[in-house]
C-alpha cells in the first residue's frame, strides 16, 4: 500500500527556536503550514526524568517531502536528538488538503 501524500510532523524545540526553525520550513516549502503550541514534556533523558517546557511544532506537509524537512530541521535544531516523528493523514477536508498539496508543491 502507498503512503498518505499527505503527512504531519511532530518536533518539540525550545521556545527561542520554535518560531524561527517554523518560518524557515514554511519559506522553504517544505512545510505548507507549522503550528506551534506551548508544552509541558517529561521524559527519560541521560539516565534521569527531565521536564522542560517547550515548544510543539505541527507541521503539514506531503510525504514526499519527508527526509529533506528532517534535513532542514536536524541542521537547525539546538537539540542533540530532536523529536521528528511523522504521521499520515488518512482523511481531511480536501480543499485543505489540496491546499497542502500546492504550497509545497
Amino acid at each position: 500500500m502507498d503512503p498518505p501524500d499527505c503527512i504531519m510532523v511532530f518536533c518539540t524545540a525550545q521556545a527561542g527556536d520554535a518560531e524561527n526553525l517554523a518560518v524557515s520550513l514554511v519559506n522553504a516549502r517544505l512545510a505548507a503550514c507549522v503550528n506551534v503550541v506551548d508544552v509541558r514534556s517529561c521524559f527519560w533523558w541521560e539516565g534521569a526524568v527531565s521536564t522542560e517546557d517547550e515548544r510543539l511544532l505541527i507541521m503539514k506537509t506531503q510525504h514526499r517531502l519527508l527526509d529533506p524537512l528532517i534535513e532542514r530541521i536536524r541542521g537547525q535544531h539546538t537539540y542533540d536528538l530532536p523529536e521528528i516523528i511523522a504521521i499520515p493523514i488518512i482523511g481531511g477536508d480536501g480543499p485543505y488538503l489540496n491546499w497542502i498539496r500546492e504550497e509545497t508543491g
